[in-house]
């Protein structure tokens, strides 16, 4: 198998809002670079869909996992069951995430408030808490998990995104200072501007054609998780790649 075309290859991969946008492209070019693709999405159409995908491109099929991350208990039991199958794994792509209400501080509603932190941030530190071990079972285990510019822009209307994000990137940064003596890289990475439902529906008025597709961004999430390569620390920011390379490489 050549290396070069499949620098993953032989690995296992997790990675959550996988049924479209950004997580559904990495997920599609993870796999084609090599990797075993644990898929997990609520929509179990869209994950076998995904799972078409990948076999058209790669011959090979995905383990899907249909999961609402917001279960308590959905992944600690996909935590303990890769463990039984693999008893490892080399990457987690945290994907999934809510944008939730545009709205004044004084207006969010709880129940909204709530939904985000459970989706973007809460989801995160249990999926982090779940595969920790399976991460330090891999000899280079790789997690990245997708923020956004507003958890420090801190933009008016966007209060509780940008707290779920800016939570997101403190958590990381905690586990990967953690994970400092150890095989395990953690970050987060900052994919700007992407054609996205989610983007779409915060910016309703803009031209989707003017916006890159999230196809865009898989070769760079493919250096981040390679075995071979050490990822920079903190956020990396896809607009600024030609400054990391150095770190990337």
């Amino acid at each position: 198998m050549d290396s070069s075309t499949t620098p993953l290859a032989g690995r296992f991969a997790l990675v959550t809002g996988a049924t479209r946008g950004i997580g559904a492209a990495i997920a599609l070019g993870l796999a084609r670079a090599g990797a075993h693709i644990v898929a997990v999405g609520r929509t179990q159409g869209a994950l076998e869909a995904l799972d078409d995908s990948i076999f058209a491109a790669t011959g090979e099929h995905a383990t899907l996992v249909p999961l609402d991350l917001r279960e308590a208990d959905g992944l600690d039991q996909l935590g303990a069951a890769l463990h039984k199958r693999w008893g490892k794994l080399d990457i987690v792509v945290g994907a999934a995430g809510v944008l939730g209400a545009l709205t004044p501080v004084g207006h969010l509603d709880p129940k909204g408030w709530d939904m985000i932190m459970a989706t973007n941030l809460t989801a995160n530190w249990r999926l982090i808490r779940s595969m920790d071990p399976l991460l330090r079972a891999s000899d280079a285990g790789r997690a990245v998990f997708l923020t956004s510019s507003v958890a420090q822009t801190h933009r008016a209307f966007w209060g509780a995104y940008a707290a779920s994000k800016a939570g997101l990137e403190a958590i990381v940064d905690c586990y990967a200072d953690e994970m400092e003596n150890t095989t395990v890289r953690a970050l987060c990475v900052d994919p700007g501007a992407m054609r996205t439902r989610m983007r779409a529906g915060a910016f309703p008025g803009e031209d989707p054609l003017t916006v890159p597709a999230p196809e865009t961004i898989v070769p760079y999430i493919i250096d981040l998780v390679r075995p071979d390569r050490e990822p920079p620390k903190g956020v990396a920011r896809f607009k600024d790649r030609g400054q990391e390379s150095a770190s990337v490489d």
